[in-house]
């Protein structure tokens, strides 16, 4: 069911959507402070490629003062806008109910959107 909900999901955008992730990492990588935000742009991508049976968790070792700065300075240069993005795009797939499990999988794309610094992706 897993392998269904991800072909049907690139099918209807999915693939778009890690594109733009894979296009704007290479964007931000280009300097050297926009890197540790390419890499965690590209964690995006990959969960946006197959997000049926992954999600992302915060990892243990994440306390930390680094983590934090990190997450507030994505948060005001782009992460908001992302996580916005992903939230209204959740809410009208959600208003049918074939649409349901897609909205969750960019309701899960929203929280890693907010807060990207401090988790890794496992799979389910």
């Amino acid at each position: 069911m897993k392998i269904i909900g991800n072909l049907i999901w690139l099918l209807l955008g999915g693939i778009i959507i890690a594109i733009e992730y894979l296009i704007g990492s290479i964007a931000l990588m280009i300097t050297i402070i926009g890197i540790p935000f390419g890499l965690q742009t590209l964690k995006m991508a990959s969960l946006a490629v197959w997000p049926f049976g992954r999600d992302s968790r915060v990892h243990s070792r994440s306390s930390g003062c680094l983590y934090i700065l990190m997450n507030v300075i994505w948060l005001i240069f782009g992460g908001i806008w992302i996580a916005l993005t992903h939230a209204l795009l959740g809410l009208v797939l959600c208003i049918t109910i074939i649409g349901i499990p897609f909205g969750l999988q960019h309701f899960k794309l929203t929280s890693l959107g907010l807060t990207p610094f401090g988790r890794d992706i496992v799979h389910l």
